[in-house]
């Protein structure tokens, strides 16, 4: 019999399938995307062209390193909401665009951008985004554009909606996942027929619990949509820079840029020898410097309200700019700091800090510089009248009582805050003195009639003699108020003088007055002025504001949401109660007979001297 002996055959564990093409296809959306980051994803597979870009090829995050953890931002599933305030030339557009390619690539779904006008987003489509899809391969093989319009992209799985803040219409219609903002400030208000564009636009991401808003603009002014939005983040970040002299973290400010004064030079030639002194040091940091500071930078939370963040704010000037010199900024600031509109942008663009106008720049400390040596209740002897401003609102009224003496010399004796019309009749009927003992009492007080207004109009009815109810009003006036008369039937102030008042023009001379040092002509408060009321009477600030029709005009805005300002309102009514009583002409008397004695005698009294060096007093 013969021996047989099996021979081992090694088997193939894998059985080889034909698959078909379709299967294929079926298969590429099956694959889960790579576990990757929004800049790993940039760094990867972003191509700048050559016609949006002035360093076209692959994207490297190394360039721009403080861009890195805004966009990384993105993939944090905590985050709602990224707030990034910026200044120009940082590469802002590209962050926001390549969260975009992102998107496309990695996690398609609806996703919208809105920029301040249509034409705006149609420019951007045609010569931003759509260069930026076709020069990235695998974006290029995800877009549809034969399905595409200029403004709804198609790609595979998603479409990408691009609106302009002025079209309500395509700002609430489809749900999105993905918001972006971009240049928010620009963005036009709400109105009485329309929703604020951002509230509609944050309406399309509600259905997505896990939707993602990015937020960017750089700002205008303080209570402009990006600053508001900085504000409220939950998280605030600035970056930290390492000086390569001591190895301290520190963070770039404009107040530590120096540079030559000396006079005979040209800006451009005092520009070229800034530097950036170390605010931890002293030693002096170059744009040599800057790259390899910006390498090691990293961004620190300096504000937080909550270890559960939800809304993470960036923020950043000029002077992080890998792209701009010191000497350019130097530059930019000198050529413009004389012109108060193209210092604005300087302001907003290169600082990335809101506007306001300094040189009627008002602040606690100033108010509380402008202490006296007279206590609360006193009157200064060179008073001539007392006035008052009351601001009614609905649970009490705030009151101020201000002395006046020659060339609108002036010092708030008094103010505070009560609870009824009796507590103010009672307070304004109070006989005050000087400290010889004269006694003087108020003889003017305007009072807002804006707030419960028929109270208002039956209390003046009832003290005539020394008040008048006040109004502000809607538009800037020629003058700085006007008489009108209540035209209310029925009321007991009918036919009484009704005080229009033009606060913008009243707070302009406040503001004024209050830069003049203690003396003759100065706005000044009793010793021992309290905080609260400093703090309201500089609640305010002139910015630049841009109408509808884009022209330019000064208006007195608060510096922060919610401020109150009710001891500023009663200034302004004290003031403007001084001008009804004529209290500027019955000092012109005053001015005769020092220039009568003055063409008797060139010697100029200190008063003479304010006057011809102050033609503008009045």
């Amino acid at each position: 019999m013969r021996n047989w002996k099996r021979k081992s055959v090694a088997r193939n564990p894998y059985h080889k399938y034909e698959v078909t093409q379709y299967q294929k296809e079926a298969l590429k959306y099956l694959k889960p995307p790579e576990n990757i980051t929004v800049s790993e994803w940039a760094d990867k597979y972003r191509m700048l062209d050559a016609r949006s870009s002035a360093m076209p090829g692959p994207w490297r995050t190394e360039h721009t390193p403080y861009l890195k953890e805004i966009m990384n931002e993105f993939n944090n599933y905590e985050t709602e909401e990224i707030i990034y305030v910026k200044p120009t030339q940082v590469g802002g557009t590209e962050c926001l665009q390549n969260m975009v390619g992102y998107i496309i690539q990695q996690d398609p779904a609806p996703t919208m951008i809105v920029y301040p006008t249509d034409k705006l987003a149609e420019s951007i489509s045609e010569n931003r985004l759509q260069p930026m899809i076709k020069a990235a391969p695998g974006l290029r093989s995800k877009f549809l554009e034969n399905n595409s319009l200029k403004l709804e992209l198609q790609f595979d799985g998603m479409y990408l909606s691009l609106a302009g803040s002025n079209s309500p219409s395509s700002l609430a219609s489809k749900a999105v996942k993905y918001l972006f903002l971009d240049e928010v400030d620009k963005y036009p208000g709400a109105s009485k027929k329309e929703a604020d564009p951002i509230s509609l636009a944050r309406e399309r991401t509600k259905t997505f619990h896990n939707r993602k808003i990015f937020i960017t603009s750089t700002p205008t002014i303080r209570e402009g949509h990006i600053w508001r939005a900085k504000e409220e983040a939950d998280i605030e970040k600035h970056y930290f820079v390492p000086c390569p002299h001591c190895g301290e973290y520190i963070e770039l400010k404009w107040q530590q840029i120096r540079f030559p004064k000396e006079e005979g030079m040209s800006y451009a030639d005092r520009a070229e020898f800034a530097v950036y002194v170390c605010q931890e040091c002293g030693c002096i940091l170059t744009d040599k410097d800057k790259p390899d500071m910006l390498k090691k930078g990293e961004w620190r939370v300096v504000r937080e309200n909550t270890k559960y963040a939800r809304k993470v704010a960036f923020w950043m000037n000029t002077l992080y700019s890998p792209f701009v010199r010191f000497s350019e900024v130097v530059k930019e600031f000198l050529t413009t700091k004389d012109d108060p509109e193209m210092f604005q942008n300087f302001t907003n663009s290169w600082l990335a800090e809101p506007w306001e106008d300094t040189k009627l720049k008002t602040s606690i400390d100033l108010v509380l510089a402008r202490q006296t040596e007279y206590e609360e209740y006193v009157v200064p002897e060179w008073t001539k009248v007392l006035t008052a401003g009351v601001d009614v609102q609905e649970t009490s009224l705030y009151y101020t009582i201000r002395a006046w003496g020659d060339f609108l010399t002036s010092q708030n004796i008094t103010h505070g805050q009560v609870a009824s019309f009796k507590d103010i009749d009672k307070i304004m009927n109070l006989e005050y003195r000087m400290l010889d003992g004269t006694p003087m009492v108020v003889a003017l007080a305007l009072i807002d009639s804006g707030n419960d207004t028929d109270r208002v109009y039956d209390f003046c009815a009832i003290n005539s003699d020394w008040a008048l109810p006040s109004k502000g009003a809607s538009n800037s006036m020629m003058s700085h108020y006007k008489l009108s008369k209540v035209n209310k039937s029925g009321s007991k102030a009918q036919g009484m003088n009704l005080v229009l008042v033009d606060t913008g023009k009243y707070k302009d001379m406040i503001a004024g007055r209050m830069q003049k040092e203690n003396g003759t002509g100065s706005w000044m408060v009793y010793q021992g002025c309290d905080e609260e009321y400093a703090k309201q009477v500089t609640s305010e600030q002139k910015i630049n504001v841009k109408n509808g029709r884009g022209q330019v005009r000064q208006q007195w805005k608060p510096k922060t949401s919610h401020a109150d300002n009710h001891y500023l309102d009663c200034e302004v009514y004290a003031l403007c109660a001084a001008d009804v009583l004529e209290i500027r002409a019955s000092f012109m008397d005053s001015i005769k007979d020092i220039k009568q004695s003055a063409s008797k005698d060139t010697s100029y009294t200190p008063e003479e001297n304010w006057i011809k060096q102050n033609d503008n007093w009045m």
